[in-house]
């Protein structure tokens, strides 16, 4: 949406959710999904997927979000984690939190709620040296 470091992931859409169409229920899947209506309930990528979800400046999500790659250009009215790489465009509206490892944020986007980064993969403390010198 924004530069093109990572076109590979947003390149393939296997579902769509039209404008005029309304989800009401939990949604998971794998791949890539591209919102233009309305999804009420939770949106959920496969764990361990390297799944995307594009929402256009039309879709709105009445739930939480978890999604391995995610665009946003919509509203999410809930938590937002994004485990890998997370857009938001210039008319993306979020209320509630945000977990992500890798974020860009176009002027306009807003968050009503906490932005929290989450590095991907197990944080080693034992390689921390204040670590090792208060141990001995």
């Amino acid at each position: 949406m924004f530069s093109g470091d990572d076109n590979k992931t947003r390149a393939r859409i296997d579902t769509l959710i039209g404008k005029s169409s309304r989800i009401t229920g939990d949604l998971h899947y794998k791949g890539g999904l591209h919102v233009d209506g309305e999804v009420r309930g939770n949106v959920q990528a496969e764990d361990g997927s390297d799944s995307m979800l594009s929402l256009s400046q039309h879709g709105a999500i009445r739930g939480q979000v978890k999604v391995p790659h995610l665009t946003i250009n919509g509203t999410v009215e809930g938590d937002v984690h994004a485990e890998k790489r997370l857009e938001l465009g210039p008319e993306a509206r979020i209320t509630g939190d945000v977990y992500y490892n890798l974020i860009q944020i176009a002027v306009g986007a807003t968050v009503n709620g906490k932005l929290v980064h989450k590095p991907a993969g197990p944080t080693l403390a034992v390689n921390n040296p204040k670590n090792k010198a208060a141990g001995g």
